[in-house]
């Protein structure tokens, strides 16, 4: 590992074989980049805006890389308040929309040439909203054409804890000059797709269904919400087959039927696609579905490897 600064902010580099990964792990344990080294050039496997503002209250609302959603992703609601859940006790606290981990410090707690492995240190705000004992962790591991990453989740407390984490990987699209979306398709072995409704609804969205292959300009594919894989592995790339990226959702080789997988952009021009693996569906603290409880003493984990076909 490498350490470097940006603005008097610590950056890692790590370089594996052909792959370079930039990483800015103390603030928000966040993946910058991913560069691999081809004869032909650089290509950036993930998307980072230029200027990018890396100040500890701004980080975490950057459009690029991988910004960790803990302990829930999406929009939570509580008696029809956005940003507001309860717990198990009828408790009403605030929670920001993918969670407080993407704007919180982390701090090492070791590292080697290919894996760094993390602690979150919760400030007001994650107290606030989040107020037990536990520690999160993140740990990665990089490869020349592969990154593993692990949220390990220590409850610490005296009851059973609520989580439904989940990453938000920015991926440059289209990666090659002159092809645009719609050379590009995206396999996704889904039973059922969902919206998320402004109310915190899940609403079930038939404009998708039937079909596991998209090409990443289809419409209905911002904003859809997949569950019920058929299979870990999501797949995308050219229409050609080659140079694919493929996302696992978990260690099993087919998921709890509410994992899920969310595809993402915010408009035609942006020069990336969100493919986001996470526990559950959003608002999982108030329809349930994908949320799961760490008892007391136990370490639960979630599992997600990104990898180059």
């Amino acid at each position: 590992m490498e350490k470097f600064t940006v603005n008097n902010v610590p950056m890692e580099r790590w370089t594996v074989g052909a792959s370079t990964y930039e990483t800015c792990l103390t603030r928000g344990a966040r993946l910058i980049h991913w560069k691999l080294n081809l004869p032909t050039g650089v290509r950036n496997v993930l998307h980072w805006p230029e200027g990018a503002d890396f100040a500890q209250d701004k980080i975490g609302l950057v459009r690029g890389g991988n910004p960790i959603l803990f302990p829930f992703m999406g929009r939570n609601y509580a008696d029809g308040e956005k940003f507001f859940w309860k717990d198990d006790a009828g408790v009403k606290r605030p929670m920001p929309q993918h969670g407080f981990a993407r704007d919180c410090e982390f701090e090492f707690i070791e590292t080697s040439d290919k894996h760094a492995l993390l602690r979150l240190v919760p400030n007001a705000r994650a107290e606030a909203c989040y107020p037990f004992k536990y520690e999160f962790r993140v740990r990665y591991e990089f490869r020349e054409l592969f990154v593993r990453c692990t949220f390990e989740f220590e409850n610490r407390d005296q009851q059973p804890l609520p989580w439904c984490a989940g990453h938000h990987f920015y991926f440059t699209l289209p990666w090659h000059k002159g092809l645009s979306r719609s050379d590009y398709t995206i396999k996704i072995p889904s039973k059922k797709q969902w919206r998320h409704a402004a109310d915190g609804k899940l609403i079930p969205f038939a404009d998708l269904k039937g079909a596991n292959e998209f090409t990443f300009d289809n419409p209905g594919l911002p904003d859809c919400i997949f569950t019920n894989l058929k299979d870990a592995l999501v797949v995308f790339g050219p229409k050609s087959g080659e140079e694919n990226i493929s996302v696992k959702v978990g260690e099993e080789p087919i998921p709890d039927s509410w994992a899920a997988v969310v595809t993402w952009t915010p408009d035609a021009e942006a020069p990336f696609y969100c493919v986001e693996p996470w526990m559950g569906p959003p608002n999982s603290t108030e329809h349930k579905n994908g949320l799961r409880f760490a008892e007391p003493g136990r370490t639960e984990t979630f599992v997600t490897e990104v990898s180059l076909l």
